[in-house]
């Protein structure tokens, strides 16, 4: 069985666990159509288990372990210790009403990550927004929604953010278009906060802040923002994200996450230094 780096969430966790039983499955020779008649269920249940999607329940994973051969007790007891660690709500359960889940995905992924890289059009990085700039973007967003939901949202929001503090905490490194550190969201005040409070997070020496700026014309992301996640344990693949309005793309196939780590790389090369990161960001807020 994989060896499990302490301190994963549970959805990096649910996606190893996946993994191990898809393993098992091959390597008996076995369809997903014959492991879903043993658990009374259909092919499409055990494609989501596998990959990661849904909860797994006991029943059906002691099961599927009988079916695969898995005998060895010692075997079993780590799989189903993995099932129990696997199946413990995250922090951001008590946000499961205001969290659709497509979203609450990207949120375990982003606990259990590594590495965070991230290329941002319209607005700063929710793990870099002060609590004024978030609230301005988050009410704008909610149109109609109760003022006490959105300030349960930019809760969620502060509360994601602490993941850069921790000790085991990720690696950030973000590529910001200029154009959203020009846009006055939640105006003036609000935004000269918003430039300063990036300085201040560049001194950290797990976040790096480059700009892509007016100056460079066209460039390989003309397409839209998306985040590229790698994380320590070594069977789980790098994620890429892509969110969309009422929904989100997760991308893990080696050469859909290729594609999009080549065009980061790309806009690193051509964004600016962290020197320049800072001169620009000064130069917005002496011009406000």
């Amino acid at each position: 069985m994989t060896q499990v780096q302490q301190g994963s969430g549970p959805t990096a966790l649910r996606i190893l666990l996946g993994s191990q039983l898809r393993r098992l499955r091959e390597a008996k020779g076995l369809s997903r159509e014959e492991a879903a008649h043993l658990i009374r269920g259909s092919e499409s249940k055990i494609s989501r288990m596998e990959l990661g999607r849904v909860g797994l329940r006991e029943r059906d994973v002691a099961d599927l372990l009988t079916f695969y051969g898995v005998e060895d007790e010692a075997a079993r007891s780590a799989v189903m210790d993995l099932l129990l660690r696997a199946n413990e709500p995250g922090w951001w359960h008590r946000f499961n009403d205001l969290l659709p889940s497509w979203f609450q995905t990207y949120v375990g992924l982003e606990e259990a990550a590594s590495r965070i890289r991230t290329y941002e059009v319209q607005f700063v990085p929710g793990l870099l927004q002060t609590e004024e700039y978030a609230k301005a973007v988050i009410t704008a967003g909610s149109a109609g929604v109760a003022p006490e939901e959105i300030t349960r949202r930019v809760d969620l929001r502060m509360e994601r953010q602490q993941v850069l503090d921790r000790p085991d905490g990720p690696f950030f490194w973000a590529v910001i278009d200029e154009a959203a550190l020009r846009r006055p969201i939640g105006g003036t005040e609000v935004m000269r906060a918003q430039l300063e409070h990036l300085l201040d997070l560049m001194r950290q020496p797990n976040i790096t802040i480059q700009v892509m700026p007016f100056s460079f014309g066209g460039h390989s992301a003309e397409g839209g923002a998306f985040s590229v996640l790698r994380f320590q344990d070594q069977e789980l693949p790098d994620v890429v994200y892509v969110e969309q309005l009422a929904s989100a793309l997760y991308l893990d196939k080696r050469e859909e996450v290729d594609r999009y780590s080549e065009v980061m790389e790309r806009l690193c090369a051509v964004s600016t230094t962290p020197g320049e990161t800072t001169e620009i960001l000064r130069r917005i807020i002496k011009e406000n």
